[in-house]
């Protein structure tokens, strides 16, 4: 038998960053619950700030009867001249049944013990407090708080639970709350509870109370108005997908409305404007024209058809923001970029002060330069970018909006007269910052960024700052893929082992491999290929990061072609019968001791494809490949291992220069397919 069944966990307003972290985990966790109490089936999962909510259209009345089974030790060691032993006696004790009960059964080539115990389903409802615990309590929202005597904690006050199965009252205890046929609607609604008859009835006294209780009908909502505000005066709202998930979590009953501030605002950098909404109101920008314009959309929670006092009371909260804003930003105008005051400023013990650390990376940024040579730039300008690239973080306006470090750079050094190079280098050095993040545009402000992210890779791993496990608080992981980011993009070569090493030298001397295996392992992790496939390439020895993204993609494309399977079994016997020879050396192969013409064929088409050049690694591992004939061939009619030593060695020989020839794109044997 089937019912219906309703939860509704009442609690004070809880904060949307916290609950849309854990949203992701929030379903799987009750369902893993019900699975374990065997009740698993299909549910629904709703959030508003003052409610969690799951709603069962069917859930069983009890658990299925079941049945489970006992195996145990051996008969032989069971029972010694017909009696029981410890062993059996322990076995039947622990089924909690005589043991004359206990029978036996085949396991494996084994008679054993054996006791099968019908299990009865316990009703649902005898359940239902139990699996509301446990889910509640496995919620990870961060910080938590007790309230009145409890000495448990949950992120926010529960206030009521309301727990229906069919339109019968579950009686349960959460967290020192009893279970009631009540609820809470809209507070502008009704700030007292509202009784509660059935599932029907709540969604119906939800609804008429002002609570819409669905997430993606109150986006759906929410984008609606929009588009109407968009239309009526001709804007256009940007909508951080963020924000709205923001907005959809601290609203019950949202209504999108447009306001202004005074126009002398766009004085500051759009981007001081749109992070003081967004980051402290939670306002959406308003363009015109592509333009930033004196107007913002906020997303209120007000039931009301009178939306004046609403618009009123945000445009005059966001005006003092905006005031300091535009009081930091002229009297940072007027100080000037400078870098003085950073060198009391730390940067990392061991490592110095914020000063030290662009000494630092201005002796990498040198280096580079010279390995790089971009054109329509200097070193002279390189060295004003790195010498003013972090002075914006003495300014007022970083002081109070830090996200905007380098941005603010940006707009003093413009307003200063630097050159645009040197501007848009202190603008972009902190790219790529997240992972579909903008890159640098040009290879000067590549150099600068990658100076920063390799001067913090080499410093912190030269003090024993290395990320462990999940940890990485100085975001090293984030640094190494843009760095394989920034070169891919720009086409610039950065060898692991040799750059490393040599930029190692202004640092405190540290195992170099260490750093270079976090180097590959970030590799590992950023080619979402066939993993066996990175591990080939790696293999192979090759440790310059644009190559091997191009033997990446090259092998790739190979295995994943048509007739690879085939070639991959010839190739696998090659990397066998080469697998003592040691690589690394040259290898002569003498025409005048082959004595099949299998070896002659196979050596002449060899020695035409190695002396050929290719447009790219696929091109060559294709020719490679494509001697797949010719070897089955060799392998048909020649036996490797004469008893000729000379012939022999002559034969692995060419069988090894092959194999050396694929191992400079990739050790294919490393290849699972």
């Amino acid at each position: 038998m089937i019912k219906p069944l309703l939860i509704e966990i009442g609690v004070e307003e809880l904060p949307a960053i916290p609950l849309l972290k854990e949203l992701k985990n929030i379903e799987k966790k009750y369902a893993d619950i019900l699975e374990k109490y065997s009740l698993l089936c299909e549910f629904e999962f709703y959030y508003t700030p003052r409610r969690l909510v799951l709603w069962h259209r069917e859930f069983k009345t009890r658990q299925d009867d079941s049945m489970e089974e006992f195996f145990g030790a051996p008969l032989e060691v069971a029972y010694k001249d017909g009696k029981p032993t410890p062993a059996a006696l322990g076995f039947a004790k622990k089924c909690g049944v005589e043991i004359e009960e206990i029978g036996s059964a085949k396991k494996g080539a084994k008679d054993v013990l054996y006791y099968k115990k019908e299990l009865k389903g316990e009703p649902s409802v005898l359940l239902l407090e139990k699996i509301v615990n446990e889910w509640i309590r496995s919620l990870e929202f961060g910080k938590s708080m007790r309230w009145g005597s409890l000495s448990e904690s949950f992120i926010r006050p529960i206030r009521w639970v309301n727990v229906l199965f069919g339109d019968e009252l579950v009686d349960m205890e959460l967290f020192g709350v009893r279970s009631k046929k009540e609820t809470f609607v809209h507070r502008i609604s009704n700030f007292d509870s509202v009784t509660i008859k059935g599932a029907k009835d709540y969604f119906e006294k939800l609804e008429e109370g002002g609570v819409t209780l669905f997430p993606e009908l109150r986006r759906e909502a929410i984008l609606e108005n929009f588009s109407t505000l968009e239309k009526t005066n001709g804007i256009k709202i940007e909508i951080d997908g963020d924000l709205l998930d923001e907005v959809v979590a601290i609203t019950e009953h949202p209504t999108a409305v447009l306001g202004s501030f005074d126009e002398a605002f766009l004085e500051l950098p759009p981007e001081v404007i749109i992070t003081s909404m967004k980051e402290h109101q939670r306002y959406f920008p308003v363009f015109k024209d592509e333009k930033l314009v004196n107007k913002f959309v906020v997303v209120t929670n007000a039931l009301t058809d009178d939306f004046s006092k609403v618009i009123e009371g945000n445009e005059r909260v966001l005006r003092p923001r905006l005031a300091d804003a535009l009081f930091f930003y002229n009297n940072d105008l007027k100080n000037g970029l400078s870098t003085q005051g950073l060198e009391k400023v730390v940067f990392m013990k061991g490592l110095g002060s914020v000063a030290d650390k662009i000494e630092r990376e201005r002796k990498i940024a040198n280096i580079l330069f010279d390995i790089y040579k971009p054109k329509d730039s200097s070193k002279e300008m390189l060295d004003r970018a790195i010498s003013l690239a972090k002075a914006d973080l003495m300014s007022e306006m970083v002081y109070e909006f830090t996200e905007l470090q380098g941005l603010m750079g940006y707009y003093y050094a413009k307003k200063s007269g630097e050159s645009d190079e040197v501007a848009l280098a202190i603008k972009e050095q902190y790219l790529p910052d997240g992972e579909d993040s903008a890159l640098p545009s040009t290879v000067m402000s590549a150099i600068v960024a990658m100076s920063l992210k390799l001067d913090t890779l080499l410093g912190l791993f030269s003090v024993n700052q290395i990320p462990t496990g999940s940890r990485d608080p100085f975001a090293l992981r984030r640094a190494v893929n843009g760095l394989i980011r920034i070169t891919k993009e720009h086409d610039l070569e950065f060898d692991i082992v040799g750059t490393i090493k040599l930029l190692s030298k202004e640092y405190s001397e540290f195992d170099l491999s260490k750093l270079e295996a976090f180097f590959l392992e970030r590799v590992r992790q950023y080619f979402k290929v066939n993993p066996s496939i990175v591990e080939a390439v790696l293999a192979s020895g090759e440790r310059e990061l644009l190559k091997i993204g191009k033997k990446i993609e090259a092998l790739e494309n190979m295995v994943s072609s048509e007739g690879f399977g085939e070639s991959f079994s010839t190739f696998k016997r090659v990397a066998n019968i080469t697998k003592d020879i040691e690589m690394s050396g040259e290898f002569r192969v003498d025409a005048a001791l082959f004595e099949q013409s299998a070896e002659e064929a196979l050596f002449a088409r060899y020695s035409k494809v190695s002396s050929a050049k290719y447009a790219s690694y696929e091109e060559e591992l294709d020719a490679l490949l494509g001697l797949k004939p010719e070897l089955d061939k060799f392998f048909d009619d020649v036996m490797v291992n004469a008893e000729d030593e000379s012939v022999r060695n002559n034969r692995k020989a060419l069988v090894a220069s092959i194999y050396k020839s694929i191992l400079n794109i990739a050790d294919i044997k490393e290849v699972s397919v």
